[in-house]
């Protein structure tokens, strides 16, 4: 069952790609005054805030704790770092090297649980992660010739390391007995209070942090980004990802482009019409099934005759 729900999870957050694109399309043909980078950090404050605001009466009779609200904000802070890192080193690479080098975590967990066990990775662990590495590059079409480390790799990369930790906080253990959906609100609330006075001072007047929401396509795409990608998605994420070890988490996570490459083959004309813009579908090319064919390989890998294992945390009785 938990492997099941992260990678429906995985699922929740591929739709939110084509959602962003064509968001940002509607945005910039409204508002061509406002720079990208001060729509990054408004859709994170607006997607998140609106998330917490739905989950409100999911939370009503779970208020938080003391100890859910501190977790919830550590993951919160992990992957609002992570994504503005993301975002600014998006601005100095190309996306399909972005995606590649987000994938850096799934090496970075292994280390570090050869780090805490004093043990070396198995064999398993260390094909699959070859398997997502190689699946990777295919999928999106990086070559190693042409990969370079200048300050946007750089950025992504710090990227994928701040995600590890947003990880690996689900997985420790002075959080155990932690609910899912209070943790989740606790992070939604806490990555949109890091981005409001970001967004504030990047917008170029007050006006404009409401205005990317004033039409109906925006608020739309913001309602699907904040209930399946942000409520869904990281619900699934913070409720079942600490009954997994953090090094299968990270791998299983690797699904989520193969899953997007299969969304924009039909998703972006649909939301190209919503929001009045040309948003073409993409085509199926040997790259995608490839590259995901090596990526879903692997996670078969490591479910492969797996033996019962206990989860990192114990649930909650």
């Amino acid at each position: 069952m938990p492997i099941a729900m992260l990678i429906l999870a995985c699922v929740l957050w591929a739709v939110s790609f084509p959602v962003i694109k064509a968001l940002d399309l509607e945005q910039t043909a409204r508002l061509p005054e406002a720079s990208k980078v001060f729509f990054a950090a408004w859709l994170q404050m607006a997607r998140f805030a609106l998330a917490a605001a739905i989950m409100i009466p999911l939370v009503v009779r779970q208020w938080p704790t003391r100890k859910e609200v501190i977790q919830g904000t550590w993951l919160g802070a992990w992957g609002g770092l992570g994504m503005a890192l993301q975002a600014w080193g998006l601005g100095y690479t190309e996306a399909s090297t972005s995606a590649f080098l987000t994938q850096a975590y799934c090496v970075i967990l292994p280390l570090v649980a050869c780090v805490k066990t004093r043990r070396a990775p198995t064999l398993k662990v260390v094909t699959a992660t070859a398997l997502v590495i190689v699946g990777g590059a295919i999928l999106s079409g990086v070559r190693p010739g042409e990969l370079k480390i200048g300050k946007g790799e750089a950025a992504t990369l710090a990227a994928a390391f701040i995600f590890t930790f947003q990880i690996l906080t689900l997985e420790n253990p002075k959080y155990e007995g932690n609910r899912g959906l209070p943790v989740t609100f606790a992070m939604c609330v806490a990555i949109a209070a890091i981005f409001l006075p970001v967004s504030a001072f990047l917008a170029p007047d007050a006006a404009h942090l409401i205005s990317p929401a004033a039409s109906w396509p925006a608020i739309t795409l913001l309602l699907v980004l904040a209930l399946v990608c942000s409520v869904g998605a990281y619900g699934l994420m913070n409720t079942w990802q600490p009954r997994v070890p953090a090094t299968e988490a990270g791998l299983i996570y690797t699904t989520e482009p193969v899953f997007t490459a299969g969304f924009v083959l039909f998703l972006p004309v649909m939301l190209g019409q919503l929001v009045g813009s040309s948003y073409p579908n993409e085509s199926l090319t040997f790259s995608l099934v490839a590259g995901g064919s090596l990526i879903l390989a692997a996670n078969l890998l490591m479910q492969w005759k797996r033996r019962p294992h206990p989860p990192a945390i114990a649930p909650a009785p």
